[in-house]
């Protein structure tokens, strides 16, 4: 099992930036590929960024090219998005989510197998 806590989000103006962080437990969060989705009220989940178990691929999102930069640090067990440039559309909560051994398929929700709780990032114009 692993689990997956988000934080980083919270109220910032357009134009600027933010870090979100998915921490998860284990030491074998090295042997999972981890996602980010989010999902603003009455619309559906959608995909936003995405990294291979390994690191050497990362998927985004049309809308967030060049906007945001998904990584990985294993050591300490986290995957961050940073999140520049930001829109009042990428107002949404965002989840982060775990895919053992995942390379492809990662814009696909149903593809992972853990899901965080969510952290709200409100942008405003």
């Amino acid at each position: 099992q692993v689990q997956l806590v988000e934080s980083g989000g919270g109220l910032v103006q357009a134009g600027g930036s933010l870090r979100l962080s998915c921490a998860a437990s284990g030491r074998t969060f090295s042997s999972y590929a981890v996602g980010w989705f989010r999902q603003a009220p009455g619309k559906e989940r959608e995909f936003v960024a995405a990294i291979s178990w390994r690191g050497d691929n990362t998927y985004y999102a049309d809308s967030v090219k060049g906007r945001f930069t998904i990584s990985r640090d294993n050591a300490k067990n986290t995957v961050y998005l940073q999140m520049n440039s930001l829109k009042p559309e990428d107002t949404a909560a965002y989840y982060c989510a775990a895919d053992l051994w995942g390379v492809y398929g990662l814009r696909t929700p149903t593809e992972y197998d853990y899901w965080g709780q969510g952290t709200q990032v409100t942008v405003s114009s």
